[in-house]
C-alpha cells in the first residue's frame, strides 16, 4: 500500500481545502493568441437524449447475435460555453468529478453560470468530445478560452464513457461519432428556435474538437472510415455494430454532416490497433489539425498519431507535436489539488490523468489555446490574417529572432509569430504536402 508521510498528507488536504482549481491560467510566456478575449463568458448546462439507439451494454457477445438489437435513448449531458450579455453576472466555480469518478471538485474559471447570452452574431458553433474515460469539463479551459473569442461551445458527456459511467469500450466504438453528431443537430434546433440562444450561432459553420477517443470520433465524423478487422474485434463493437462506420459502407458514406467544416484531434485512438488504414483516412473531407507528445503511449506516435497524419487525405493537414510529450498533452485541464493521491481501487495516482512527466500543463494549455484560435479562426472565420501564425518553419527550436529597433522582423528573422523571443522551444509544426 502506497502511503504519503502524515504530514505530507495534511499538507495535502489542507491545499485542496483551500484549492481555487483555476482553469484560466495565463502564463506570462503564453503566446500571443492564447490570451482571453474582449467578450464575457456565460455557461449553461443542457440536457439532451437521443432516441432509438442500439443499446450497446445489452448485448451479450457471447452469445448468439439477436435477430432484432436492441435499443434505447441515449441521455447526453452537454456543457455550452457562449459569450454573454455585456452586464451579465454570474457564479464562476463548478463542480465536477475528479478520474477516480466519486471525489467531486470545485472548479474555476471566467465563465459565469447561466449568464444572460450576447446578442444574436451567428458565431461559429463548436463540439468538443473527451476520452475514454472523460467528462465535458476536461477540456474546460480551451471551451471558455475561445468562447470569449466569439464562438459558442457545446461539450459532451458521452454516456458509458465518463469517469462515473465507464463501461464497455464497444459502447464508445459505436456511439462516439453517433453522440457528435447528435449534439450538432440538437444546437442547431435550439439556435433555429425562439428562446434566449436563437441566431446566437450558426451550426451551420462548426468546428470540431476531439481528444484520445473523442479524436477517434472526430475522425470518423470527418469521413474516415474503419478497417474491416477492427469491426470483427471480438472485444469492440459486439456482433459487427461498429460495421456502420466501416469504410465504403453506405451507412459510413452518410455519416459527414456538411455543417462540419473542419476538426482538431488531440492524441486520437485508433492507429495502435488498427482501426485505422490508407483507405480508410482517405476519405477525410475537412481540413484536420492534428495535436500529440511525441512520447504518447497509449495513442503512440509514430505508429500512431503521427501515421494517422501521414495516411489522411489529400488536404493541408497539420500536426503539431509538443516534444517528448505524452498522451496527456495539451488537452487536460490542470490537475485540480485533490487529484493527488495514489487511489488504490485505480492502482494510480488520479493526478497522472492529467499531468505530463516533461510538460507543465499550463504551458501545454496555452500553446493549444493560441494554435487552436489561430486555426479556428482561419477555418470557420475566414480571417486571412490568422494565417501567418500557421505559416511556420518546421523546428520550432531554429527559429531565429531577429528584430529591427521599431519592432518589424528583419528579413532572416524566423521564430514562430506569437511566440516572445525565446519561448517557442520544444514544437514541431508540420502541414502535410498536397501533390
Amino acid at each position: 500500500m502506497k502511503t504519503a508521510p502524515l504530514a505530507v498528507a495534511l499538507g495535502l488536504a489542507a491545499s485542496a481545502g483551500l484549492a481555487e482549481n483555476r482553469i484560466d491560467t495565463q502564463l506570462p510566456t503564453a503566446p500571443e493568441l492564447a490570451a482571453y478575449g474582449e467578450l464575457p463568458v456565460g455557461v449553461r448546462q443542457l440536457e439532451m437524449v437521443n432516441p432509438g439507439q442500439i443499446n450497446i451494454l445489452a448485448i451479450d457477445p457471447a452469445a448468439d447475435k439477436p435477430a432484432t438489437l436492441p435499443t434505447y435513448d441515449r441521455p447526453l449531458t452537454v456543457e455550452m460555453w457562449y459569450p454573454a450579455a455585456a452586464d451579465a453576472s454570474g457564479e464562476t466555480s463548478f463542480k465536477a468529478f475528479l478520474r477516480d469518478g466519486s471525489t467531486e471538485v470545485t472548479l474555476t474559471g471566467r465563465a459565469m453560470r447561466d449568464a444572460a447570452p450576447a446578442e444574436a452574431a451567428g458565431y461559429p458553433l463548436v463540439l468538443i468530445s473527451h476520452g475514454y474515460p472523460g467528462n465535458r469539463f476536461l477540456l474546460s479551459h480551451l471551451a471558455e478560452n475561445i468562447a470569449s473569442k466569439g464562438y459558442v461551445v457545446a461539450s459532451i458527456d458521452h454516456t458509458d464513457s465518463t469517469y462515473r459511467t465507464q463501461a464497455a469500450f464497444g459502447s464508445t466504438l459505436v456511439n462516439r461519432s453517433l453522440d457528435q453528431l447528435f449534439v450538432l443537430e440538437e444546437m442547431a434546433k435550439m439556435a433555429a428556435e425562439g428562446g434566449d440562444f436563437a441566431g446566437l450561432y450558426d451550426a451551420d459553420n462548426t468546428g470540431l474538437i476531439g481528444y484520445s477517443m473523442g479524436g477517434y470520433g472526430a475522425i470518423i465524423t470527418a469521413g474516415g472510415g474503419v478497417t474491416e478487422a477492427s469491426v470483427a474485434y471480438p472485444w469492440g463493437g459486439p456482433h459487427g455494430t461498429l460495421g456502420i462506420h466501416q469504410a465504403g459502407s453506405e451507412t459510413h458514406k452518410a455519416l459527414p454532416d456538411p455543417r462540419i467544416k473542419t476538426a482538431v484531434a488531440f492524441g486520437p485512438w485508433g492507429m495502435n490497433t488498427g482501426f485505422w488504414d490508407a483507405e480508410g483516412l482517405s476519405g477525410i473531407g475537412i481540413p484536420m489539425l492534428f495535436i500529440a507528445g511525441s512520447q504518447d503511449t497509449v495513442s503512440l506516435y509514430e505508429k500512431g498519431v503521427r501515421a494517422i497524419w501521414e495516411n489522411a487525405s489529400a488536404l493541408p493537414h497539420a500536426l503539431l507535436t509538443y516534444e517528448n510529450g505524452g498522451h496527456n498533452t495539451a488537452a487536460p485541464m490542470p490537475a485540480p489539488a485533490e487529484s493527488f493521491y495514489f487511489n488504490e481501487d485505480k492502482g494510480f495516482d488520479i493526478s497522472s490523468h492529467y499531468t505530463d512527466p516533461v510538460w507543465d500543463t499550463v504551458r501545454m494549455n496555452n500553446i493549444a489555446q493560441h494554435f487552436v484560435t489561430a486555426w479556428l479562426d482561419r477555418e470557420l472565420k475566414a480571417d486571412a490574417d490568422k494565417a501567418a501564425y500557421l505559416e511556420l518553419i518546421e523546428n520550432s527550436n531554429d527559429g531565429v529572432w531577429s528584430m529591427n529597433e521599431d519592432g518589424t522582423p528583419k528579413e532572416d528573422h524566423t521564430a514562430w509569430k506569437g511566440f516572445a523571443d525565446g519561448t517557442a522551444k520544444g514544437l514541431r509544426y508540420e502541414v502535410k504536402s498536397v501533390d
